[in-house]
């Protein structure tokens, strides 16, 4: 389900309603309301003023008023709702759009259940719905957490930890990781008990970048990484009994999840192009089955 192009369908047509009742339906109802006004002043206001007061009769000019301009109910869930929706609309696009983590390849920083934030500028402005970049703000770094439009299927979101810029080699031999022939080094801090899956996995700290983060991996188990499909610039790839080894073409970026054995990334679908970025994942505002995930994450 497309839900910005079904917000966007939201707006316009609330949008519509909004001027509709600006223009003439409001128009419409302030002229009934003067006329029935008139009539009342003429017919009712006399008798009503003699028995219970000038009083009475303001309070009911004032609820005959607010009765006849009252809007109608599918103005009031049409053109009632433009400007909420259009306040939704804005944050979703511009500012911050909610996600929720589906699957535990960005385990052990990112677990299921986890409600997301998504910084939706800091990797460029783009227009909703077409994704056009309007104003460029800033590019992913090495070790950024991305949420992208999966390059096979760009309705799927996909979310995963940037490893490799335009233009790095990034080679994963032997369950290693290097970039640009510097091996990226791993120091391993214990073991991840997956209470989902009832399993315990060997954990690491690595550096990318300039952020330092944590990955499961099991680096006695052989490698086996093979391309799931022939993807664009697949000839920037090379595969071999030890693993992989890319050069990232320029608009593109590497991608891996830092769960390494239960993930399907760069490794084996290819690159992320520029034009599918939606935003910098950051901040964990709520997990129902374990609040004291709620913070930022790395």
């Amino acid at each position: 389900m497309n839900f910005a192009l079904i917000l966007f369908l939201l707006l316009l047509v609330t949008f519509v309603a909004w001027l509709a009742d600006r223009l003439h339906f409001r128009r419409q109802r302030e002229r009934a309301a003067e006329a029935a006004l008139a009539t009342f002043d003429r017919e009712a206001a006399p008798s009503l003023r003699a028995s219970r007061g000038e009083q009475a009769v303001a309070a009911e000019r004032a609820a005959l008023r607010d009765r006849i301009e009252r809007q109608p109910l599918w103005l009031e869930y049409t053109a009632g709702l433009f400007p909420v929706i259009l306040l939704v609309f804005g944050l979703r696009s511009f500012v911050a759009e909610p996600f929720k983590i589906p699957s535990e390849s960005m385990l052990p920083t990112l677990v299921v259940g986890d409600l997301i934030l998504v910084n939706k500028f800091s990797f460029g402005v783009r227009l909703p719905v077409i994704h056009t970049k309007i104003l460029d703000t800033g590019s992913p770094g090495r070790g950024d957490v991305m949420v992208f439009r999966y390059p096979s299927d760009p309705s799927v979101d996909y979310i995963k930890r940037v490893i490799g810029l335009p233009g790095d080699v990034v080679a994963y031999q032997n369950k290693r990781l290097s970039i640009n022939g510097s091996q990226v080094g791993l120091e391993r801090i214990g073991d991840f008990e997956d209470r989902r899956r009832l399993t315990v996995t060997p954990q690491y700290s690595e550096r990318v970048g300039e952020i330092t983060h944590k990955i499961l991996t099991e680096l006695e188990k052989p490698p086996f990484i093979q391309p799931m499909e022939r993807f664009p610039a697949f000839d920037k790839c090379r595969y071999d009994n030890r693993g992989v080894t890319c050069t990232v073409p320029e608009g593109h970026y590497f991608v891996m999840g830092d769960n390494r054995e239960n993930s399907l990334d760069s490794r084996f679908w290819g690159f992320v192009p520029e034009g599918n970025i939606v935003g910098r994942a950051f901040f964990i505002w709520m997990n129902f089955s374990d609040l004291s995930r709620i913070g930022k994450f790395q």
